[in-house]
């Protein structure tokens, strides 16, 4: 089952031999651009937040085509890197200390790019997304990053909150999707950005809510849902489908049977419902955090990690994804043609029909 909080999974394969003391690096993006970020603190103060009864924060990564100057950033603040290491179980500091490829301060290079969202898997930060934001900014995408409470660690400017336990999952995407209206609105205010082409790619709860999101907002163009379930019991998207065009990618078993619309419940029913261009890309040798930066980090520590990754190797899994999620929202957002859908263009890729 690809659950909604897999924190069981993520410590089973990140266990390190005692002792280790990795220097865990990620990979760079292999677009030509280098990338710009910026951190953007949002308060939605016509919402009340259901979980504290105050208004609405979120904490946003703004990511961008830059020039090649500012300073590297750390993927993690202090807190999230530390809670990686709990959950984990690994030794303290694992997680501290990993180098993006992305700078702050860096100069944006003109012109206005397609906006892609990006939103987590529930437990997640949205700091384990890094590799596949980064890439598709160094094609020329701006990429918002959206972290949202309490299904996340969150580093706000004033204090840290970690994710809570026990939250209703169809209450918590709900709240995602006004989430990322409530950006979108703001985002209105940088002129740089081109609004008329949007796209939104999610893992998990956040794949969930990209297409939650799309079935209510019509500024989404085109979604991408990472290996998340869509429960009906949860939302709207399973019975209702969506009218544009959107991408599902799942990878290994969930439920004891692939995780792809031929044989999922839930994505099935959102594949017959949706009614705009669909593909359903499948990696059979990949598992839940394969779709995140765990698929690269995971095999720098000692230990075993295949139901966290699956055994698919970690260069082609990320390649395969970095080749599909651009072709898709270039086709989309660019109306740049692929062939890549017409049949499987890497080994450890099938399209499912």
């Amino acid at each position: 089952m690809k659950t909604l909080m897999i924190a069981v999974a993520l410590a089973a394969g990140l266990m390190p031999a005692a002792g280790a003391s990795p220097a865990l690096q990620l990979p760079g993006p292999t677009g030509h651009h280098p990338v710009g970020t910026r951190e953007v603190h949002l308060v939605d103060r016509d919402r009340t937040d259901p979980w504290t009864g105050q208004p609405r924060e979120l904490m946003v990564s703004l990511s961008y085509p830059a020039a090649r100057d500012g300073r590297r950033v750390m993927q993690f603040p202090p807190e999230i890197a530390a809670f990686y290491d709990r959950q984990a179980g690994a030794r303290d500091g694992s997680f501290s200390g990993i180098l993006t490829h992305s700078r702050t301060g860096a100069r944006p290079l003109p012109g206005r790019g397609p906006v892609i969202l990006y939103s987590p898997g529930g437990n997640q930060s949205r700091f384990l997304g890094t590799t596949l934001v980064e890439d598709l900014v160094s094609r020329g995408y701006v990429v918002v990053s959206v972290d949202h409470t309490p299904t996340g660690p969150v580093r706000f400017p004033d204090r840290y909150e970690p994710p809570k336990s026990g939250v209703d999952g169809g209450e918590a995407v709900r709240e995602r999707v006004r989430d990322i209206g409530f950006v979108l609105d703001e985002l209105a205010a940088f002129p740089s950005l081109d609004l008329s082409r949007v796209g939104m790619l999610g893992h998990s709860m956040g794949g969930f809510a990209a297409a939650e999101t799309m079935v209510t907002d019509a500024r989404v163009d085109a979604g991408v849902n990472l290996d998340g379930s869509m429960p009906p019991s949860a939302g709207q998207a399973a019975v209702r489908g969506v009218t544009r065009p959107f991408m599902l990618m799942g990878g290994g078993l969930s439920r004891g049977v692939p995780h792809n619309h031929a044989h999922s419940d839930d994505w099935g029913s959102f594949w017959a419902a949706s009614t705009g261009w669909k593909r359903d890309v499948y990696l059979p040798e990949a598992e839940h955090m394969s779709f995140t930066d765990a698929q690269v980090l995971l095999p720098q520590l000692d230990g075993d990690h295949t139901s966290a990754i699956g055994t698919v190797g970690p260069r082609e899994s990320l390649a395969a994804q970095r080749m599909y999620v651009a072709a898709f929202f270039d086709l989309h957002l660019r109306g740049k043609p692929t062939t890549v859908f017409d049949r499987a263009a890497h080994p450890d890729v099938r399209i499912v029909p």
